[in-house]
């Protein structure tokens, strides 16, 4: 189904008018001039007092990432989206889904989301715990009910044993998201060529890489976006990213999205016609947000290709050329003026992919840990009805 950029802009505006609210032309908001923070090598890991990495805390975490019995049908787990061998995303421009659905987003790394402070395209989780939450019990991930969990994590004597180790107390669905948060502050990339220039070596990045990153800072102005440690602001953007033809020719896609557009009380008359994500708007129902997602690490990027938020682009290539254009088209009006023709000839577009390479370090493998089996009960012999 292709619907014109004309249709696009007119069901904006009877989103905006169903909110009792005029569309914004443009967003101003949170825009304003200011020097960003610079670069900087990864710091030590966020870990919260009360949740210690202990070495059971995160074996638990992990034998629960890697376990498929965190879905509805048993089918899938965490990894199946976020699989060390590709990135720990899953590879695909748009995200695979719970059976018999399929996403109409990227499936974003795990690597470093620890230094997060919100998950999600859209920074709809605001804590890993309540990321992991989302994706077992939704619909297009893992169509999880939490009493359902807690009763297969009950029936696995090795969980039990182990919750009671670490928790000192039985498996709950709380205590598991707290397992599973803890495992993915271990999944840290902390040794990339552009670490260990931060940290002193000067010898860690090429002459070109070099070159890249006085342009990153200068003439590209990445770093209006791609700041700090984890290069990103944080911040929400639109930025004119293109279609992916993938969502208009599936209608699976299309249905994901208008399901999750209804869960969060649009009528259809409101979102039927959008021809691509209206990204946080969905979430905040907020007209100067409709478009925008938000800035993406940069860090561990060449392992984890397609990039944007619907998998657009598949090499560190065309996103350059993508911004060296000044970005896309904008049906929504709200794009950033941030977004400019940058004017890099071929050498300098080599040289700023050389710099992105560099906030990649060794990939990080892991090997799939066996699925602890189920076990039976020891009932009581006395029961009392």
């Amino acid at each position: 189904m292709r619907k014109s950029n004309l249709l696009t802009a007119c069901a904006i505006a009877a989103l905006g008018l169903a909110l009792g609210t005029a569309v914004a032309i443009t967003d101003n908001r949170a825009e304003a001039e200011t020097a960003p923070p610079p670069l900087a090598a990864l710091p030590p890991v966020p870990v919260p007092e009360d949740q210690p990495l202990t070495e059971d805390r995160v074996k638990l975490g992990k034998l629960l990432f890697f376990d498929a019995r965190l879905s509805g049908d048993a089918s899938i787990g965490c990894v199946d989206c976020h699989d060390p061998k590709k990135g720990w995303g899953d590879g695909g421009d748009l995200s695979r889904g719970y059976p018999g659905t399929v996403h109409w987003r990227n499936s974003q790394t795990v690597v470093n989301s620890a230094y997060l402070n919100a998950w999600f395209w859209t920074s709809s989780s605001s804590t890993l715990e309540k990321q992991a939450h989302s994706a077992i019990t939704g619909s297009l991930a893992g169509n999880l009910k939490p009493v359902l969990a807690e009763e297969r994590m009950k029936q696995i004597p090795e969980y039990v044993d182990l919750f009671k180790r670490v928790y000192g107390a039985a498996p709950n669905y709380d205590r598991a998201l707290s397992a599973i948060a803890a495992y993915e502050r271990t999944i840290i990339s902390d040794d990339a060529p552009f670490d260990k220039y931060m940290r002193g070596d000067k010898s860690a990045l090429t002459e070109a890489q070099l070159r890249g990153k006085v342009l990153f800072e200068g003439k590209a102005s990445c770093i209006a976006c791609h700041n700090g440690a984890l290069a990103t602001d944080q911040k929400h953007y639109n930025i004119g990213v293109p279609k992916n033809p993938a969502f208009e020719e599936d209608p699976q896609r299309q249905i994901a999205m208008r399901e999750r557009m209804r869960s969060k009380g649009f009528e259809e008359k409101d979102y039927l016609h959008l021809d691509r994500d209206p990204g946080r708007f969905r979430a905040t129902k907020d007209k100067a947000d409709i478009g925008k997602f938000r800035t993406p690490p940069l860090r561990y990027t060449v392992y984890s290709s397609p990039y944007m938020h619907n998998g657009a682009f598949f090499t560190l290539e065309e996103v350059v050329d993508f911004y060296n254009r000044g970005g896309g088209d904008d049906p929504f009006g709200t794009k950033t003026d941030k977004i400019k023709p940058l004017g890099l000839d071929d050498k300098e577009t080599a040289d700023l992919v050389a710099f992105l390479e560099s906030f990649s370090g060794t990939e990080i493998i892991v090997e799939r840990p066996k699925a602890p089996p189920y076990g039976l009960l020891d009932f009581p012999m006395n029961n009392q009805w």
